[in-house]
Parts: C-alpha cells; structure tokens; sequence
C-alpha cells in the first residue's frame, strides 16, 4: 500500500518557543507602532520606574489564565526559549518577574538551558534590580538604549538620559553573561560623526549582541502623522550602516541577521526561531501566536486593549481572532522570515516546516538567482549581499495569488 503526502500535512512539528508581551511603559514613543501603553496612574507606585501592585497583580493572574486556556493546542511540547517583551517589561518588579517565570515552569516543560530574555529600558531600573531580575530567572537582558547622546534621546522621545544608558549597560554586564543593546541610526539631525560616537561607546561595552535599527516612520505612530526634521538622507543612512557593519565586524560581532550582530555563542535562540519559522504562543494583550498542527497551521491574536484583554483571559477568552495559514500563503510567510538571516535557510527546512515541495517555489528561486539576488547550493540557499540590501523585493518574489 502506498501511502501519499497529502499537501500542507506536517510530518514533524517545529521548536516551541514562548512570548510573554507586557504591555505598558513610561511614556509611549512617537516612533513605537508596537502595543505599548502609557503605564496607568495610581497613588500606589512603590518608585519611578515602576508599575503599581494592584495592576501587576491582576495583569499576572490574566496572563496565568490566558497560558493555561493555551494549554491544549501546545500539550506535551517542550518550550525551548522565553521572551518576555513590550512595552517596558522592567517595569514590572523582580518579584513580579519571579511569580511569572514560576507560573510558566509549573505549566510547561522548558528546557533546562532555555533562554529567558527580558526586554528592559535605561530609567526603569535601580541599583541591583538587573541582579533581581537574574535571581527570578531571567538569563538574557535586552536593553533599549537607542542612542548615547541627550539630544538624539529627546527627538526620539526617551524618557532616559545617556548617562542612565551607559549606567544600565554597565549594570546589565555584571549581571548577564549574555545581554543586547538596541541602538537606532538615522535619527533626525544625526550626522556619521553623530553615529561614531554612539557606536564606539556602545562597543566600549563588549556587548555580546547588538540590534541595530534604521528609524522608520511606520503608519499609525506620532511620527508618522507629524515626521522629525532633519533627517538624514538615504544615501547617508546607507554609509552609516556600512560604517556600523564594519566597526561590529571589527569588534568580534558578526551579523548573523538584518538587523542583528552577535559574538559566537550569543545569536538570540528566540529571533532565531521566528525567522527559522519555528512555532511561538504568544499570551499578553496583543501578543501574535504561530502554533503548526500535523494538518494546519494557525496564527492568533489576543485582544490588543490590556483592560479588555485582562478581562476576556480570566474568562478563558484571551484570543481575539484566529485563522489558518493557507497553503498559497506559506512560500511567503517562511521567506518573509529565513530570508533575513545571512545563512538562510536549510532547503529541506522549508518543506519540514511547511509542508510544501521545493517545486512550489522553484520559480521563485530561479527568478531571484536570475537577478542576483539570492545565492543556492545543493543544501542550502540565502540571501546576497544584494539582496540584504533589497531584501523586501527578494521576499515579493514568493507572493502567490
């Protein structure tokens, strides 16, 4: 008896990874199309810098009965990382942090070495809350300095200061073994010597890894209804990100993906599984999920507003919306990811991953070879140095009708 492969049918499903969004920050930044809210006033603040207990609390119990309304579609896999993202994650409190990660291990299995990242903000700490936040469990920080200098800070919209940046990065490396900077470039009134300040101090530090983001002024943000001034040109922005790829190159980090340089050991496992179109459950208000089945993939969304979403998760109905990944749709959605990273992809991993033949996007291969764009051996293809530069026409190319 012959047994066919029916399209679209997995035969293995991918890594596990989880992402827990907390949602609220100090203030929230005209550039930032993220689902971040201005934190809530209350008399019951403990210090600056800090979300109140009573909020705390009931987002916590939410997010415990959100995960486990989840349970059943992820049931018996194991979570290889944690990412615990925002919104300014450090306002909550080490305590706070420690109940969350507790409430994750008695009801998933995560791997003994999983990586638990925290994203946190300069002005959002104190002295020592880094070395809590560790002790709760968390084994890679995430720090959203964006630049070193007070006046690209103020046009940005930071609530931080330079000097509460280098403290943060110099707080965040006697704690975490592994730790990241985010640093934005082309910033309005920003010049190259601008930048070469921002990065020699940044590498000062010896990050184990760097995010590096050319501002966009994306729909539905304060920039985008009212853009900065001055902003450098495209010509410009390009020679500052070849300077920043050289002087990483040089400081030992290589980049492994479009925005993202890291020494050998430290890549992000939890981007890495994203962009290797790996499965995520995604609890918190507004938080994405891609979860495969033998038969389907899915992608959810929770409810975006954190009152409506706290509210619906203590009533078991945390998801907003739901919908199946099509079969058309997937040549895309996987290369809209793998084509990010500078080794690419595994061509046997496309197909695991979306049970598709290499056929369905022969054509699509052939045609970004043909204009160079996009580089293939028997094993393997990635994307060119070109095509890291075009990356959004390489990934047009796999739209299907």
């Amino acid at each position: 008896m012959i047994t066919l492969h029916r399209p679209g049918a997995l035969q293995a499903l991918p890594p596990l990874s989880l992402y827990i969004h907390l949602p609220w920050c100090l203030r929230k930044c005209p550039y930032c199309d993220f689902n971040s809210h201005a934190s809530p006033a209350s008399a019951n603040v403990p210090a600056q810098g800090m979300l109140d207990a009573d909020t705390e609390t009931r987002y916590l119990n939410a997010l415990c009965a959100d995960l486990e309304s989840a349970l059943p579609q992820i049931w018996g896999r194991r979570v290889h990382t944690v990412f615990i993202g925002g919104g300014t994650p450090s306002l909550f409190s080490p305590q706070g942090i420690d109940r969350l990660l507790a409430d994750v291990r008695a009801r998933l299995p995560l791997e003994p070495d999983s990586e638990i990242t925290l994203e946190a903000n300069p002005g959002t700490f104190e002295k020592d809350r880094f070395k809590a936040f560790r002790e709760a469990g968390v084994n890679r920080l995430s720090i959203g300095v964006q630049s070193f200098e007070d006046s690209k800070l103020k046009a940005l919209g930071r609530v931080h200061s330079g000097d509460q940046a280098r403290a943060a990065v110099e707080e965040a490396a006697t704690c975490f073994d592994t730790f990241n900077l985010d640093l934005m470039y082309a910033l309005p009134g920003q010049t190259l010597a601008d930048l070469q300040s921002d990065i020699q101090t940044a590498l000062s530090f010896r990050p184990p890894h760097l995010s590096l983001y050319h501002l966009t002024l994306e729909p539905n943000t304060v920039f985008a209804t009212r853009p900065p001034q001055d902003l450098p040109d495209d010509d410009t922005a390009f020679d500052m990100l070849d300077y920043l790829t050289e002087q990483t190159t040089q400081a030992g980090l290589q980049r492994y993906e479009v925005s993202a340089y890291a020494r050998q050991g430290h890549q992000c496992l939890h981007n890495l599984n994203y962009w290797q179109f790996g499965d995520y459950l995604g609890i918190g208000a507004g938080a994405h999920s891609k979860i495969s089945f033998p038969d389907r993939i899915v992608r959810q969304v929770r409810w975006r507003e954190p009152a409506t979403y706290m509210d619906k998760a203590i009533q078991g109905a945390a998801c907003s919306n739901e919908q199946e990944v099509a079969l058309n749709a997937r040549p895309f959605e996987f290369m809209m990811n793998a084509l990010r990273l500078k080794d690419g992809f595994e061509l046997l991993r496309f197909q695991e991953r979306t049970g598709l033949t290499l056929a369905s996007i022969q054509q699509a291969m052939n045609q970004a070879e043909a204009q160079g764009l996009l580089a293939r051996d028997l094993a393997r293809a990635w994307p060119t140095e070109k095509g890291f530069d075009f990356l959004s026409d390489l990934q047009a190319l796999f739209l299907q009708d």
